[in-house]
């Protein structure tokens, strides 16, 4: 699954096109590399968001084959801090 998706159906960020726009401005990395929309995404990855004020650094569980409901978004994923 591309980050772009993943980050909107896991609900990191809100929407795909703010996805698309904080990994272009160098804000995304997956796992200790700076990431383009398009990456492919896997069980394991490590992603950090990079915001104005803070930092999230999360550890994929599960990539879904398309979207989830809100109940089941946060299972997507495990926060690291």
């Amino acid at each position: 699954m591309r980050l772009d998706k993943f980050l909107k159906v896991s609900r990191l960020i809100k929407r795909r096109t703010v996805a698309n726009e904080v990994s272009d401005m160098g804000r995304v990395f997956v796992n200790g590399n700076q990431a383009k929309p398009s990456k492919q995404v896997k069980v394991g990855d490590i992603i950090v968001i990079e915001y104005a004020n803070r930092k999230i650094e999360a550890r994929i569980l599960k990539v879904p084959e398309n979207n989830v409901s809100i109940q089941e978004a946060s299972s997507l994923y495990e926060l690291i801090s």
